[in-house]
């Protein structure tokens, strides 16, 4: 007996359109993440493919197929290669039946149905010529935009952009990788509003039940739509235990909207975050709130607290023409500790002052006015009332040029009132007030293509009035004139290295400053100056003093020379080397909190160097060195590299500065296979001896779906290193949970790049 042949099942609708790696062209498979073994691909015949527009019952039918029996005015009859086309509906099938006087068709598959962007398949269809409605039974459909594919008891296109499914599964894994899935009784995907919806929804790891929704809103493209978020999951910042954030996103109108996020964090109880976003015709605002009622741990650990606390920060920023703008940076918090132990949205990152600051700018090619009001809060335990910053109310520069002739007139000038709450300090530090500071110049610039000369006269004068300063007479002017000479000359030549053509310049710079400034400025106070950390760029400056407190005395010359080497064929600086010194030729008297003053005649040898000898690597090294030591006063030297994709990191870092600190770090992200990579960073401090930061995990990626998993450990305001565990889990097309990304990409350089194309950069 001769075995009877079992047909076997049609393909479904994605596995028609999937091609492996390979077979896909090549720009598809260039941007396609090594992750990932293959993608879909529709038949050029059909992508932006032109039809008939209007209503089904308006446009004609036209069926074939290699049989045909037609009973006039009642029935025709379609065997074979059964193709029926109305407009932009197109199916093909194996048997077909019209019924004239209905406008029906019944179909017999295996069938498949395609357009622009997408493709369904099944066993049987009925089709209304009247109405464009389309049933299908025991179906499979493709999304190709979306990369969503699914299955269906029963599917129903009702319209050219609109398919609703019943008890439907569907996912964004590769066909035969169900590695998670969406199951529901029902559900409707909408193209022409980018959205889908679904009752009675159980998320399926594999085959297991691992979350449900009574109902789900879901974007199916990068349209904003109203409904709940992925929900988060992990443990809490303060390391208490776990939490569970269910955010819902409202999209109230395409200028502005909102997300709520209510969430409940174990040991502390329930809190809610909300941000706003808001977009004019100027520019945009975003608003950003959290509030928790009772933190019943906060509560538990700080006497006389009763748990409430709220963190707000606002921004904005606007463009009223070409040359006005306007900005805005508001932050607040209940108490010190609320960004450690509270904060997962609110985008002020946790410094020891947090900014408040608006105002309105004006820019032309000429002259820049700026305006504006700021203030901090300071959010330390650790800070000393006399270290707090001032506010500025108001800060207004002004700064402009203009020619005459071969002459350069400019001016740089400031306006500022100073408040802080000094009820409990004496001395200087008691002092509020009013400076005034304005630095007019003349100067003489000449340029060439061989170099340039600028020599330059100017005045730097402040005026104070002051409140509450009991040393002498409150208001206080001071003269300081100022003189410089800036030049140097460009030497260049073409050679070329491993058969690259490049050019190498030569570039020495000579720089004179001399500023006739009173040692003794101890009198004023010191609203916001701070001594300048020495280094290459600081070689070039008449004031070694930041702010406006102080002007410093000098007689000085710098001899600096700068090479470059600049590849031909890019354009791209490959490498530059930098090294000057500061001959001196009077002490430095000036003081600020008794530093500034120096009786030596150099400065120390201050160098620069940055290689970038090929794309993803760049090295970069700058410090400091005492010829009459022959040691190293302070250094930084960093080596970056990535892979073209990202999918390689690493990074080296070492900082010194002699008798005070020594940190050495290392980071990076290395692929262990297509899927797995490993996370690290490790910072050491020499002087300490110890550890002070860490972070170690892994990061799992395939097409449809990844996780990152981190330990961290970080050193804490009172030098207590703390850990934490860290994740983030993105499923593709329905979002994330966790929040690992940020801290790593804090921690390693070029992370953030490497999270946008992950998923994004397809």
């Amino acid at each position: 007996m001769v075995p009877v042949a079992q047909a076997e099942d049609p393909p479904t609708a994605a596995e028609m359109d999937w091609r492996p790696r390979a077979e896909l062209p090549v720009e598809a498979a260039r941007n396609l993440p090594s992750f990932c073994q293959g993608g879909y691909l529709q038949p050029a015949s059909v992508v932006g493919a032109a039809s008939e527009s209007g209503q089904p019952g308006d446009l004609p039918l036209s069926a074939s197929g290699l049989s045909a029996r037609y009973e006039m005015d009642s029935e025709l009859y379609l065997r074979g290669d059964v193709r029926i086309q109305q407009g932009p509906f197109a199916v093909t099938g194996d048997e077909a039946r019209y019924d004239q006087a209905s406008g029906r068709v019944s179909i017999q598959g295996p069938l498949t149905s395609r357009g622009d962007g997408f493709l369904l398949t099944g066993e049987r269809a009925d089709y209304s010529a009247d109405t464009g409605y389309l049933d299908i039974r025991m179906a499979t459909f493709l999304l190709h935009g979306p990369e969503m594919r699914g299955s269906a008891a029963q599917l129903a296109r009702t319209s050219d952009n609109r398919v609703q499914i019943g008890q439907g599964q569907l996912t964004t894994c590769a066909p035969g990788q169900n590695d998670w899935s969406i199951v529901a009784s029902e559900i409707e995907l909408d193209q022409a509003e980018g959205v889908g919806t679904a009752k009675h929804v159980r998320l399926q790891i594999k085959d297991i039940p691992v979350f449900y929704w009574p109902y789900a809103s879901f974007p199916i493209d990068d349209r904003r739509k109203s409904g709940f978020l992925y929900p988060a999951f992990g443990s809490s910042n303060a390391g208490n235990g776990g939490f569970l954030a269910v955010p819902y996103y409202f999209n109230l109108a395409p200028d502005y909207d909102a997300t709520l996020t209510p969430q409940f964090i174990s040991g502390r109880g329930l809190f809610t975050e909300v941000e706003g976003r808001y977009l004019s015709d100027f520019g945009q605002s975003d608003l950003q709130l959290g509030y928790a009622g009772n933190d019943r741990e906060y509560a538990d650990e700080v006497p006389g607290e009763d748990g409430e606390r709220w963190g707000l920060d606002f921004t904005t920023e606007a463009r009223f023409n070409r040359n006005w703008t306007g900005y805005g940076d508001y932050s607040a918090v209940s108490d010190n500790d609320y960004l450690s132990d509270l904060n997962r949205s609110l985008s002020i990152s946790q410094d020891t002052h947090l900014l408040r600051r608006g105002g309105v700018r004006y820019r032309d090619d000429h002259q820049m006015l700026e305006a504006y009001l700021s203030g901090y809060q300071t959010i330390s335990d650790f800070i000393a009332d006399a270290d707090r910053p001032y506010s500025q109310l108001p800060n207004v520069l002004y700064s402009g040029e203009t020619d005459l002739g071969p002459l350069t007139l400019g001016l740089d000038s400031q306006y500022t009132f100073f408040y802080r709450d000094n009820d409990d300090l004496t001395g200087l530090d008691q002092a509020n007030g009013q400076r005034l500071r304005a630095i007019p110049e003349i100067a003489l610039p000449l340029r060439a293509l061989w170099g340039y000369v600028r020599p330059s006269v100017g005045v730097d004068y402040t005026r104070y009035e002051l409140d509450d300063y009991g040393l002498g007479d409150p208001r206080i002017d001071r003269t300081v004139p100022v003189a410089e000479w800036d030049s140097g000359l460009y030497f260049d030549r073409k050679s070329s290295l491993f058969d690259v053509p490049y050019n190498q310049t030569l570039e020495p710079r000579l720089y004179y400053a001399w500023a006739d400034a009173d040692a003794d400025q101890s009198m004023i106070p010191d609203f916001d100056t701070a001594l300048r950390p020495f280094s290459f760029s600081e070689l070039f400056r008449p004031n070694r003093f930041s702010g406006g407190d102080r002007v410093g005395d000098t007689n000085q010359l710098t001899v600096a020379l700068t090479s470059r080497f600049n590849d031909l064929l890019t354009g791209r600086e490959r490498a530059r080397f930098s090294l000057g010194q500061v001959q001196y030729f009077d002490d430095r008297e000036v003081t600020l909190d008794g530093e500034g003053a120096a009786d030596s005649s150099d400065s120390p040898l201050a160098g620069e160097m940055v290689l970038r000898p090929v794309e993803g690597l760049e090295m970069r090294t700058s410090g400091l060195w005492e010829p009459r030591t022959s040691k190293t006063q302070e250094g930084r030297s960093q080596l970056v590299f990535h892979s073209e994709d990202y999918r390689y990191l690493a990074s080296v870092g070492h900082t010194y500065r002699r008798n005070e600190f020594e940190q050495s770090d290392i980071g990076g992200v290395v692929p262990v296979s297509d899927r797995v990579s490993l996370i690290g960073r490790w910072a050491f401090d020499s002087e300490l001896d110890r550890t002070v930061g860490s972070l170690a995990g892994l990061e799992y990626n395939n097409c449809c779906w990844s996780v990152q998993l981190v330990h961290q450990n970080y050193l804490t305001d009172e030098e207590e290193l703390q850990s934490r565990v860290l994740f983030q889990i993105e499923l593709k097309g329905l979002g994330g949970s966790g929040g690992s990304s940020r801290q790593i990409s804090e921690a390693i350089i070029g992370f953030d790049e490497r999270e946008r194309r992950r998923f994004g950069e397809r």
